[in-house]
């Protein structure tokens, strides 16, 4: 099972609340220079609270402020390459996680600071197989992959069996014994079965978690898996995610630690 990633939720602005803001602290210029595309939400939002910090809306409001970037990529350029990473975590991004493993949600709870989960419970999720992602070079071993699909048809055959020793499906089985019942049959699932989450995180945190997971020394899946993550954040928010150099995979960025 191949690990998928789609982004079911991003910032949205609400121009006219902005625009009663500026109203009073004066830069309605800055509003009318904006796209104000579906797209370009999350690099007006991050552009807004980088501007707020210096009221460089336009020059002169700020009297030590007497220039002000009008190209938003430039400014955001300057952000990045300022490490002035904190009003990048205004931004956030939603993604749902479909067919990834339990090794990869493991590893993914690491990255804590700056994000949400919610995850496929399989205390209350009884598993019917056993979903599972092989990487190109064990699919090309025969032998390995005959004795593994063996070894998952035996452990999906078993919870099978368990659901029917446990009388599961039967009519009237209270809901709170199928909990408890499933909770013991998914200790027999492998840690590589596949599940699904709703993962959140802000920009600063996923312009990190980006480079070091998909870096050559990372776990082969989660590598996969933030390549894609990657490539639709740069297609998102080219101007928080264009820095990169992409490299057999690896993702590194111009600026470190933002």
């Amino acid at each position: 099972m191949e690990p998928e990633v789609r982004i079911i939720a991003r910032p949205q602005i609400d121009y006219e609340e902005v625009a009663a803001y500026l109203a009073e602290v004066g830069g309605e210029s800055w509003l009318e220079r904006l796209d104000r595309g579906e797209l370009d939400d999350a690099q007006n939002l991050a552009e807004f609270a980088g501007r707020i910090c210096y009221r460089s809306w336009e020059p002169g409001l700020n009297p030590n402020v007497r220039r002000v970037r009008t190209d938003q990529d430039a400014y955001l350029r300057n952000i990045l390459a300022s490490a002035h990473g904190s009003v990048l975590e205004h931004v956030n991004f939603t993604f749902v996680l479909h067919g990834v493993s339990r090794v990869v949600t493991h590893e993914l709870v690491r990255h804590r600071a700056g994000t949400a989960v919610s995850q496929e419970s399989l205390r209350f999720v009884r598993l019917d197989d056993l979903p599972f992602w092989f990487p190109d070079w064990a699919q090309e071993d025969a032998e390995l992959m005959e004795r593994a699909t063996a070894l998952l048809e035996q452990m999906e055959a078993f919870q099978h069996w368990m659901a029917e020793r446990f009388h599961l499906d039967d009519q009237g089985v209270p809901f709170s014994e199928k909990k408890a019942k499933t909770s013991f049959m998914r200790r027999f699932a492998p840690e590589g079965v596949a599940t699904g989450l709703v993962w959140t995180a802000n920009v600063r945190t996923l312009r990190h978690v980006i480079e070091s997971r998909t870096a050559s020394g990372a776990e082969e899946e989660i590598r996969l898996l933030f390549g894609k993550v990657a490539d639709l954040l740069a297609k998102e928010a080219p101007a928080l995610f264009g820095d990169y150099v992409v490299e057999d995979g690896a993702w590194t960025p111009a600026w470190r630690k933002v």
